[in-house]
C-alpha cells in the first residue's frame, strides 16, 4: 500500500507540473515569440536529458528511416506544435480556460482514433467525448465575458491539444520500441531542430526578451519537461494504468487554481461547470478499466509529463 501511495503522490505532482505550464506559457507569451521560446525550452532541457541518459547507460536502438520520419512528425506535432499553440493561445485567453481545454486531451485523443484510425469506442468513451466537448463549448460561448477568454485563444489551445493527440497516436505507429527516457530525449532534440527554422523568422535578436519570460522558459524546461517526466514514470511504475490515467484530472484543476492565485484571474460559472464536465469525462473514461483491474502501465503520459 505504501508503494501505491508513493505512486499517487508522484503522479499528482507530475500532473501539477503539467498544469503549471499554462501559467508559464502565459508569462512566456508576454515576453517572447512562440517558436523562439519553444527552441529555448528544448535547448535548456536537452543537456539535462543527455546527462540522465549517460548516467542511466541507455543507448539508442537501431532505427530505420520510417521510424526517424515518425519521430520527426511526433516532435513537430507534440513538441513544437503543442508548445507554440499553447503560448500563442494564452496571449488571447485566460489560464483558467486553457486549463479546462487541456484537460480534454484523453477524450480528444480517443476522438482522433475513432475518426482517423476507425477504432470502435465503448459507450463510456463516446460519453467522455461529449462531456469534454460540452465543457469546451461552455467556456467558448462565454467568449470574452466574465471568464476573460476568447474564441481565438481557446481555438489555439484546442489546436495544441489536437497536436498532442496526434503525438500519442503516432507513438502507436512506431515498430521499434523506444525506452521512455530515450524517446523524451529524442523529442527534445528533434523538437529543437524543428523549432530553430521558424524561430529564425521571428528575428528574436531584434526584440529583447523580458526577464519573467526567460525565467518561465527555464522553469518550463526543467520542472514540467524534465521533472514531470521523472515524476510520471516513477508514479506509473507503482500503480495500474487506469489509476495513473485518473491523475490527468490534476492538470486542469492545477491550471485553474494557479490562474487565480498567481495571475489574479477569476473562475466564472461557465468555467467552473466546464471544469466539472471535463473532470467527469476523465473519470468516466478510466472507471471501466479500474472496475476490471486493468494492469497495463501507461506508456504515453499526457502533455508535458512525457518530457515533450
Amino acid at each position: 500500500m505504501t508503494r501505491k501511495i508513493e505512486g499517487y503522490g508522484f503522479l499528482a505532482a507530475a500532473m501539477a507540473t503539467v498544469g503549471s505550464t499554462v501559467i508559464a506559457s502565459k508569462l512566456i507569451g508576454a515576453g517572447l515569440a512562440p517558436f523562439t521560446a519553444t527552441a529555448l525550452r528544448f535547448a535548456v532541457a536537452l543537456p539535462v536529458f543527455l546527462i540522465i541518459l549517460r548516467v542511466m547507460g541507455e543507448r539508442l536502438p537501431r532505427l530505420g528511416w520510417r521510424a526517424w520520419g515518425l519521430l520527426t512528425l511526433q516532435a513537430g506535432a507534440g513538441s513544437v506544435g503543442y508548445t507554440t499553440f499553447l503560448i500563442s493561445g494564452l496571449r488571447h485567453t485566460s489560464a483558467v480556460d486553457a486549463g479546462v481545454i487541456i484537460g480534454t486531451l484523453p477524450a480528444v485523443t480517443a476522438a482522433i482514433a475513432i475518426v482517423v484510425l476507425g477504432e470502435r469506442p465503448r459507450w463510456t468513451v463516446l460519453a467522455a467525448i461529449g462531456l469534454s466537448a460540452a465543457g469546451v463549448a461552455l467556456i467558448s460561448l462565454d467568449g470574452g465575458g466574465t471568464g476573460g477568454g476568447s474564441l481565438l485563444g481557446n481555438g489555439l489551445i484546442l489546436a495544441a491539444v489536437l497536436c498532442e493527440g496526434v503525438f500519442i497516436l503516432l507513438n502507436k505507429r512506431l515498430a521499434t520500441p523506444i525506452a521512455p527516457l530515450m524517446q523524451s530525449t529524442l523529442m527534445t532534440g528533434l523538437g529543437l531542430l524543428v523549432a530553430l527554422g521558424p524561430a529564425a523568422f521571428e528575428v528574436p535578436w531584434t526584440t529583447p526578451a523580458t526577464a519573467s519570460a526567460l525565467l518561465a522558459v527555464v522553469y518550463y524546461a526543467l520542472v514540467p519537461t524534465v521533472g514531470g517526466f521523472i515524476l510520471w514514470y516513477a508514479g506509473a511504475a507503482r500503480v495500474t494504468g487506469a489509476e495513473a490515467a485518473i491523475f490527468t484530472a490534476v492538470a486542469p484543476v492545477t491550471a485553474a487554481l494557479l490562474g487565480v492565485a498567481v495571475l489574479g484571474e477569476t473562475i466564472a460559472p461557465p468555467q467552473a461547470l466546464g471544469i466539472g464536465l471535463v473532470l467527469a469525462a476523465i473519470l468516466g473514461m478510466t472507471a471501466p478499466e479500474l472496475a476490471r483491474g486493468w494492469e497495463r502501465v501507461i506508456v504515453a503520459p499526457p502533455a508535458e509529463a512525457d518530457g515533450q
